[in-house]
């Protein structure tokens, strides 16, 4: 009696670790079985190197990609898709000189050891003109897909676009190094322009934030679900 009653615990308990491994293998697949999307979200500069500076705040453009690229993980982690992040604090290797190409090569192996369906990095811009603002993505001219994944970001993003600048923009090329370091499709998304007093408004403000990442969120799932 004994016997039989610790075989049938060692049945239950190898029942429910395979019911935990279905579980967690669930939580990583597509809903038709096939595996996730991964995606690497790179929060552009941090630590010593804020990046641009806002026009009348003072706000550095490391704290803003950061913010909104932890909000874009959220958002596409409901989707269902697997998230990875060059970047997962303030800080970061780079400080001055050469350590910022150490910072970049640093955020190069992460893409690599991720081999991640794209690659998404969060920037803002700035102009020496004030006038200047709005959201643009940009591309490796070299990358049919990366041109594919920009315009699909562009055009969600052009949403908020005409809503706030009245006009739409294209993506548009780059020559920029997390664009150049790998195979992956990539895009380089600049949300707005520090430099301009609106779209700093923009950017600072918590609603304006959470509708920007749901249309760079609209843009990739767009892309990964275009043939």
């Amino acid at each position: 009696m004994l016997k039989s009653k610790s075989v049938m615990l060692i049945i239950a308990l190898l029942t429910a670790t395979a019911v935990t491994a279905l579980a967690f293998h669930g939580a990583l697949t597509a809903p038709g079985g096939s595996a996730a999307p991964t995606i690497v979200i790179d929060p552009g500069h941090g630590g010593a190197d804020g990046g641009v500076t806002g026009k009348n705040s003072g706000v550095t453009e490391a704290e803003i990609n950061l913010e909104i690229s932890l909000l874009l993980e959220k958002s596409l982690e409901d989707r269902g898709y697997n998230v990875v992040k060059t970047r997962t604090a303030e800080g970061t290797v780079a400080k001055a000189g050469s350590e910022k190409l150490l910072d970049m090569e640093k955020r190069k192996e992460t893409i690599l050891k991720t081999v991640p369906d794209l690659v998404i990095s969060v920037h803002c811009n700035k102009f020496p003109s004030s006038e200047r603002r709005g959201a643009q993505v940009f591309f490796n001219k070299f990358s049919d897909e990366g041109k594919r994944l920009a315009e699909s970001v562009q055009n969600k993003l052009n949403i908020l676009n005409m809503e706030n600048v009245g006009r739409a923009f294209s993506a548009l090329s780059g020559d920029y190094y997390i664009l150049n370091c790998s195979p992956y499709p990539s895009a380089i998304v600049e949300c707005g322009f520090l430099s301009n007093a609106s779209d700093e408004a923009l950017l600072l403000n918590a609603d304006y934030r959470l509708q920007l990442v749901e249309k760079l969120a609209d843009g990739v799932s767009e892309y990964l679900l275009t043939d």
